[in-house]
């Protein structure tokens, strides 16, 4: 099995408070968890994390799968001596979190799932997306990806913030993101929920097109207790479009466990 890659981090707040693993989206480096960062250092030990083939992070070598990705942040966490952490993962960095909280359930605390998926569709599309960054580079898909992000009336207000995260996605090596499209597009947890302990929040975006609100429902259902929590004014980067309101229920689900 091929080594874990050796994943780049940013670290911030009290060293001895609870610990939250901040895992993103695909395209994204861990400046997207800048709100999170901001809102939730003043009392947590906050540890934002670039997946393998993302923002300072090396590419993988070979195919990547999910769990693969959750190996890495899992050699991460013994590198940096932590045990059992809060784990915070939107999209591909939820499929992330459910696979540590399947595979590694020692080092899951508490998972709060973010706009993501237990299976994200039919994989077809990630593959043919695959391919179609190997040939013209993420640049090419980074205007329609952000668009997602984003509901129509946030991104008219804040066109720096858009072009901002266009430009973060655009900077994603190549290889990295479709290695990374090929992961998700082998991912299926869903016959695994069942075995996640860890008390589990999931978080879904009323105006998410990317992954539509059926999907955290999957979710809630299948993971034993999981409370269930949908934010209006939100597509996929809830956890900027509306920071604030997810800074609370992160804060508070930590707090409650």
């Amino acid at each position: 099995m091929p080594a874990p890659v050796d994943l780049a981090y940013e670290r911030h707040g009290l060293a001895d408070g609870p610990t939250i693993v901040l895992l993103g989206a695909l395209g994204a480096d861990r400046s997207m968890w800048r709100p999170q960062i901001s809102g939730l250092s003043d009392a947590h030990d906050v540890i934002a994390v670039d997946l393998r083939g993302h923002g300072e992070s090396p590419d993988s070598v070979g195919t990547s799968t999910v769990a693969a990705i959750a190996d890495d942040v899992a050699a991460l966490l013994r590198r940096l001596d932590v045990g059992a952490a809060h784990l915070v993962g939107l999209s591909l960095g939820g499929a992330t979190a459910q696979e540590l909280a399947i595979t590694h359930p020692h080092l899951a605390r508490t998972l709060t799932l973010l706009c993501t998926s237990a299976r994200f569709g039919d994989p077809e599309p990630w593959v043919d997306r695959a391919q179609a960054v190997r040939i013209d580079g993420t640049a090419s898909v980074a205007a329609s990806v952000v668009e997602r992000w984003f509901t129509t009336a946030f991104a008219q207000r804040n066109p720096a913030i858009v072009e901002r995260m266009r430009a973060m996605v655009a900077a994603t090596s190549d290889e990295g993101y479709a290695a990374c499209c090929e992961a998700i597009a082998g991912f299926d947890a869903r016959a695994d929920l069942g075995s996640i302990s860890a008390p589990t929040l999931v978080i879904g975006g009323a105006d998410d097109q990317a992954v539509p609100l059926d999907h955290q429902q999957v979710l809630a259902d299948g993971i034993p207790g999981a409370r269930l929590q949908i934010l209006d004014y939100a597509a996929h980067l809830a956890s900027y479009e509306q920071r604030s309101v997810v800074n609370t229920a992160i804060a508070e689900h930590i707090a409650d466990h």
